[in-house]
Protein backbone atom coordinates (compact mmCIF):
# COMPACT_ATOMS: atom_id res chain seq x y z
CA UNK A 1 0.00 0.00 0.00
CA UNK A 2 2.93 2.36 0.59
CA UNK A 3 4.08 1.72 -2.97
CA UNK A 4 0.57 2.30 -4.30
CA UNK A 5 0.27 5.56 -2.40
CA UNK A 6 3.68 6.64 -3.64
CA UNK A 7 2.53 6.00 -7.23
CA UNK A 8 -0.57 8.06 -6.50
CA UNK A 9 1.75 10.78 -5.22
CA UNK A 10 3.71 10.76 -8.47
CA UNK A 11 0.46 11.10 -10.45
CA UNK A 12 -0.74 13.96 -8.25
CA UNK A 13 2.72 15.48 -8.53
CA UNK A 14 2.14 15.69 -12.29
CA UNK A 15 -0.97 17.79 -11.62
CA UNK A 16 0.91 19.90 -9.07
CA UNK A 17 3.39 20.70 -11.84
CA UNK A 18 0.51 22.15 -13.83
CA UNK A 19 -0.43 24.31 -10.84
CA UNK A 20 3.18 25.44 -10.39
CA UNK A 21 3.40 26.36 -14.08
CA UNK A 22 0.07 28.12 -14.49
CA UNK A 23 -0.95 29.72 -11.20
CA UNK A 24 1.82 32.37 -11.20
CA UNK A 25 0.72 33.31 -14.74
CA UNK A 26 -2.93 33.51 -13.64
CA UNK A 27 -3.87 30.77 -16.10
CA UNK A 28 -6.51 28.07 -15.69
CA UNK A 29 -5.20 24.80 -14.30
CA UNK A 30 -7.92 22.90 -16.21
CA UNK A 31 -7.81 24.36 -19.71
CA UNK A 32 -6.14 23.94 -22.10
CA UNK A 33 -5.02 20.31 -21.58
CA UNK A 34 -1.35 19.56 -21.05
CA UNK A 35 0.77 20.66 -23.99
CA UNK A 36 4.30 21.63 -24.94
CA UNK A 37 4.70 25.35 -24.14
CA UNK A 38 7.13 25.77 -27.05
CA UNK A 39 5.38 24.14 -30.00
CA UNK A 40 1.87 23.99 -28.53
CA UNK A 41 1.28 20.32 -29.36
CA UNK A 42 -1.05 18.53 -26.97
CA UNK A 43 0.55 15.70 -25.04
CA UNK A 44 -0.62 12.14 -25.60
CA UNK A 45 -1.38 9.63 -22.83
CA UNK A 46 2.05 7.99 -23.11
CA UNK A 47 3.69 11.38 -22.54
CA UNK A 48 1.78 11.94 -19.32
CA UNK A 49 3.01 8.94 -17.34
CA UNK A 50 4.69 10.38 -14.23
CA UNK A 51 8.49 10.01 -14.07
CA UNK A 52 8.62 7.37 -16.82
CA UNK A 53 7.61 9.77 -19.61
CA UNK A 54 10.25 12.29 -18.62
CA UNK A 55 12.97 9.63 -18.56
CA UNK A 56 11.81 8.00 -21.80
CA UNK A 57 11.78 11.36 -23.61
CA UNK A 58 15.12 12.28 -22.01
CA UNK A 59 13.63 15.50 -20.78
CA UNK A 60 12.68 16.87 -24.22
CA UNK A 61 9.53 17.40 -26.28
CA UNK A 62 9.04 14.59 -28.80
CA UNK A 63 8.06 17.06 -31.54
CA UNK A 64 10.20 20.17 -31.22
CA UNK A 65 12.97 18.94 -28.92
CA UNK A 66 12.46 21.74 -26.41
CA UNK A 67 13.80 20.96 -22.95
CA UNK A 68 11.27 19.97 -20.31
CA UNK A 69 12.14 21.64 -16.98
CA UNK A 70 13.87 19.23 -14.61
CA UNK A 71 11.55 20.53 -11.95
CA UNK A 72 8.81 18.38 -13.55
CA UNK A 73 10.68 15.21 -12.64
CA UNK A 74 11.74 16.53 -9.23
CA UNK A 75 8.18 17.39 -8.20
CA UNK A 76 6.83 14.00 -9.28
CA UNK A 77 9.53 12.06 -7.43
CA UNK A 78 9.42 14.39 -4.42
CA UNK A 79 5.64 14.12 -4.07
CA UNK A 80 5.80 10.34 -4.40
CA UNK A 81 8.31 10.17 -1.53
CA UNK A 82 6.22 12.49 0.66
CA UNK A 83 3.11 10.38 0.03
CA UNK A 84 5.01 7.24 1.00
CA UNK A 85 6.06 8.87 4.26
CA UNK A 86 2.48 9.97 4.96
CA UNK A 87 1.10 6.46 4.47
CA UNK A 88 3.82 4.97 6.64
CA UNK A 89 3.08 7.50 9.40
CA UNK A 90 -0.73 7.69 9.36
CA UNK A 91 -2.02 4.63 7.55
CA UNK A 92 -5.52 4.84 6.05
CA UNK A 93 -7.99 7.26 7.57
CA UNK A 94 -9.17 10.85 7.70
CA UNK A 95 -5.87 12.16 9.06
CA UNK A 96 -4.08 10.78 6.01
CA UNK A 97 -6.47 12.71 3.77
CA UNK A 98 -5.92 15.95 5.67
CA UNK A 99 -2.14 15.55 5.72
CA UNK A 100 -2.16 14.69 2.00
CA UNK A 101 -4.10 17.85 1.10
CA UNK A 102 -1.79 20.02 3.19
CA UNK A 103 1.22 18.32 1.62
CA UNK A 104 0.00 19.16 -1.89
CA UNK A 105 -0.55 22.78 -0.88
CA UNK A 106 2.94 23.07 0.59
CA UNK A 107 4.58 21.46 -2.43
CA UNK A 108 2.94 24.05 -4.70
CA UNK A 109 3.98 26.89 -2.38
CA UNK A 110 7.53 25.52 -2.10
CA UNK A 111 8.24 25.38 -5.82
CA UNK A 112 6.37 28.51 -6.87
CA UNK A 113 8.30 30.61 -4.38
CA UNK A 114 11.55 28.90 -5.34
CA UNK A 115 11.02 29.81 -9.00
CA UNK A 116 9.08 33.07 -8.86
CA UNK A 117 9.53 34.40 -5.31
CA UNK A 118 5.76 34.54 -4.99
CA UNK A 119 3.37 33.21 -2.36
CA UNK A 120 0.04 33.43 -4.12
CA UNK A 121 -3.14 34.64 -2.43
CA UNK A 122 -5.13 32.24 -4.60
CA UNK A 123 -3.27 29.39 -2.88
CA UNK A 124 -2.95 30.68 0.69
CA UNK A 125 -6.43 32.14 1.22
CA UNK A 126 -8.42 29.01 0.24
CA UNK A 127 -5.94 26.92 2.23
CA UNK A 128 -6.50 29.06 5.32
CA UNK A 129 -10.27 28.74 4.87
CA UNK A 130 -9.89 24.95 4.63
CA UNK A 131 -7.83 24.89 7.81
CA UNK A 132 -10.55 26.83 9.63
CA UNK A 133 -13.26 24.45 8.41
CA UNK A 134 -11.24 21.45 9.56
CA UNK A 135 -10.68 23.06 12.97
CA UNK A 136 -14.44 23.56 13.27
CA UNK A 137 -15.00 19.88 12.49
CA UNK A 138 -12.34 18.91 15.04
CA UNK A 139 -14.19 21.03 17.65
CA UNK A 140 -17.47 19.11 17.19
CA UNK A 141 -18.19 17.13 20.38
CA UNK A 142 -17.11 13.54 19.97
CA UNK A 143 -14.99 14.39 16.88
CA UNK A 144 -16.84 12.00 14.49
CA UNK A 145 -14.08 12.25 11.86
CA UNK A 146 -11.35 11.42 14.41
CA UNK A 147 -9.33 14.51 13.49
CA UNK A 148 -7.94 15.46 16.89
CA UNK A 149 -5.29 15.77 18.23
CA UNK A 150 -3.52 16.17 14.86
CA UNK A 151 -6.02 18.75 13.58
CA UNK A 152 -6.31 21.59 16.11
CA UNK A 153 -9.60 22.70 17.58
CA UNK A 154 -10.91 26.15 16.63
CA UNK A 155 -9.36 28.00 19.57
CA UNK A 156 -5.99 26.33 19.04
CA UNK A 157 -6.12 27.07 15.31
CA UNK A 158 -6.95 30.75 15.82
CA UNK A 159 -4.21 31.10 18.43
CA UNK A 160 -1.75 29.35 16.12
CA UNK A 161 -2.73 31.60 13.22
CA UNK A 162 -2.18 34.70 15.34
CA UNK A 163 1.22 33.45 16.53
CA UNK A 164 2.30 32.53 13.00
CA UNK A 165 1.23 35.93 11.67
CA UNK A 166 3.01 37.94 14.37
CA UNK A 167 6.13 35.75 14.38
CA UNK A 168 6.79 36.46 10.68
CA UNK A 169 5.27 39.93 10.43
CA UNK A 170 7.78 41.43 12.85
CA UNK A 171 10.94 40.16 11.09
CA UNK A 172 9.35 40.97 7.71
CA UNK A 173 8.77 44.55 8.86
CA UNK A 174 12.28 44.84 10.30
CA UNK A 175 13.96 43.30 7.24
CA UNK A 176 12.45 45.96 4.92
CA UNK A 177 11.97 43.69 1.96
CA UNK A 178 13.99 40.67 3.02
CA UNK A 179 10.71 38.89 3.70
CA UNK A 180 7.40 39.61 2.01
CA UNK A 181 3.72 39.74 2.85
CA UNK A 182 3.34 36.31 1.27
CA UNK A 183 5.61 34.81 3.93
CA UNK A 184 3.43 36.37 6.63
CA UNK A 185 0.25 34.93 5.10
CA UNK A 186 1.87 31.51 4.73
CA UNK A 187 2.89 31.53 8.39
CA UNK A 188 -0.67 32.45 9.38
CA UNK A 189 -2.01 29.54 7.32
CA UNK A 190 0.48 27.16 8.95
CA UNK A 191 -0.66 28.41 12.35
CA UNK A 192 -4.29 27.69 11.46
CA UNK A 193 -3.38 24.24 10.15
CA UNK A 194 -1.07 23.26 13.01
CA UNK A 195 -2.57 25.11 15.95
CA UNK A 196 -0.79 26.13 19.11
CA UNK A 197 1.77 24.97 20.22
CA UNK A 198 2.66 22.84 17.16
CA UNK A 199 3.07 25.96 14.99
CA UNK A 200 6.04 26.93 17.17
CA UNK A 201 7.83 23.76 16.08
CA UNK A 202 7.08 24.50 12.42
CA UNK A 203 8.35 28.07 12.70
CA UNK A 204 11.47 26.96 14.54
CA UNK A 205 12.29 24.35 11.90
CA UNK A 206 11.68 26.89 9.13
CA UNK A 207 13.86 29.53 10.78
CA UNK A 208 16.63 27.03 11.52
CA UNK A 209 16.70 25.62 7.98
CA UNK A 210 16.53 29.09 6.42
CA UNK A 211 19.31 30.40 8.63
CA UNK A 212 21.60 27.46 7.90
CA UNK A 213 21.09 27.68 4.16
CA UNK A 214 21.53 31.47 4.14
CA UNK A 215 24.75 31.13 6.14
CA UNK A 216 26.04 28.49 3.72
CA UNK A 217 25.26 30.70 0.72
CA UNK A 218 27.06 33.64 2.31
CA UNK A 219 30.11 31.61 3.32
CA UNK A 220 30.43 30.08 -0.13
CA UNK A 221 29.71 33.49 -1.72
CA UNK A 222 26.91 32.05 -3.80
CA UNK A 223 24.81 34.92 -2.46
CA UNK A 224 25.73 38.35 -1.20
CA UNK A 225 24.31 40.03 1.89
CA UNK A 226 21.87 42.03 -0.21
CA UNK A 227 20.80 39.13 -2.44
CA UNK A 228 17.28 37.86 -1.67
CA UNK A 229 16.76 34.25 -0.59
CA UNK A 230 13.23 32.80 -0.94
CA UNK A 231 11.99 32.07 2.55
CA UNK A 232 8.62 30.42 1.94
CA UNK A 233 10.23 27.08 0.94
CA UNK A 234 11.79 26.83 4.39
CA UNK A 235 8.51 27.71 6.08
CA UNK A 236 6.75 25.12 3.94
CA UNK A 237 9.33 22.45 4.80
CA UNK A 238 9.18 23.27 8.52
CA UNK A 239 5.39 23.27 8.39
CA UNK A 240 5.29 19.86 6.71
CA UNK A 241 7.58 18.34 9.34
CA UNK A 242 5.43 19.91 12.04
CA UNK A 243 2.31 18.31 10.55
CA UNK A 244 3.91 14.97 11.39
CA UNK A 245 6.00 15.71 14.47
CA UNK A 246 5.03 19.17 15.75
CA UNK A 247 2.94 18.01 18.70
CA UNK A 248 5.55 15.44 19.72
CA UNK A 249 8.35 17.99 19.48
CA UNK A 250 6.50 20.50 21.64
CA UNK A 251 5.48 17.83 24.15
CA UNK A 252 9.14 16.78 24.45
CA UNK A 253 10.31 20.39 24.81
CA UNK A 254 7.69 21.35 27.37
CA UNK A 255 8.24 18.14 29.32
CA UNK A 256 11.99 18.61 29.37
CA UNK A 257 12.16 22.26 30.34
CA UNK A 258 8.91 22.85 32.23
CA UNK A 259 8.49 19.54 34.05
Amino acid sequence: MIVFYALLGAAIGSFLNVCIDRLPRQQSIWQPPSHCPDCGRGLGPLELIPVISFLALRGRCRTCGAAIPRRVLVVEVFTALLFAVLWGYYGPGSLLVVATVYTCILVVVFFIDLEHRLVLNRVVYPSAALALVLSLLATVPGDPLLLTPTVPTLFSALAGGAVGFVAIYLPAWLSRGGMGAGDVKLAAFLGLALGLPAVLAGLFLGFAAGGLVAAFLLITKLRGRRDPVPYAPFLAAGGWLAILYGNQMMAWYLGRFFH
